[in-house]
């Protein structure tokens, strides 16, 4: 029988708004990459300003409900699997807004012909984000559905994987300068590494809900 998680309705309702956050953000770093790649520069500058918001506050509610998981519930060892999935999960929003500055600081020069490649590579990505977030969720609502969630994190994060070779390869058989084909790998490298980050949450998440299921 699964060990039940016993947190409040209020502890509860903080750990979904803090998930809502991660999610709206995944949302809004999706179409600043697309304003960046159209030079719509100040609806990509609103969106990273929006990024930055969201995750000040993701911090402020995690902390809050670090604090109150101290103060009120649950087991030494179940408290210290959900603190780790809240934290870690945060770290993907850090890294999204990592990106976007990034991005703000160094103005990539992309030419067009990798637009495509850019916004699949950063659609890959966010989607491995937002089954992060149903997989979170589900553990703490629906335990058994943490695995099939779990799997699409493993598949969108493999996916990006796919599309980050592909489009590295056509930069690089480009006849960009050396300099410029190096810039744009690592901004590429950069949105790769968001699934990367959602992918090494999962594998903790993993480890946690098999806990919670013997």
């Amino acid at each position: 029988m699964a060990m039940m998680l016993k947190i409040s309705k209020v502890i509860e309702n903080q750990i979904d708004e803090f998930l809502d956050l991660v999610s709206e953000s995944g949302l809004i770093f999706k179409k600043a990459i697309d304003n960046y790649l159209k030079d719509n520069t100040e609806e990509f500058e609103a969106r990273l300003e929006r990024v930055i918001d969201y995750e000040r506050k993701a911090d402020e509610l995690r902390l809050v409900v670090e604090k109150q998981l101290y103060m009120r519930t649950l087991i030494p060892e179940n408290r210290g699997d959900v603190l780790a999935i809240l934290e870690n999960t945060d770290n993907v929003i850090d890294s999204m807004k990592h990106t976007l500055q990034q991005f703000s600081i160094e103005r990539p020069d992309i030419p067009s012909k990798f637009d495509v490649l850019f916004n699949e590579l950063t659609d890959s990505s966010i989607q491995s984000v937002e089954w992060l977030v149903r997989s979170v969720r589900a553990f703490f609502k629906d335990i058994k559905s943490v695995n099939d969630h779990i799997h699409k994190v493993g598949f969108y994060e493999k996916e990006t994987d796919d599309i980050a070779v592909k489009l590295k390869t056509q930069i690089f058989a480009d006849e960009l300068d050396l300099s410029s084909k190096i810039h744009l790998r690592f901004f590429a490298s950069s949105i790769e590494s968001i699934s990367d980050c959602a992918e090494s949450v999962t594998d903790r998440l993993a480890i946690y809900t098999i806990k919670r299921m013997i």
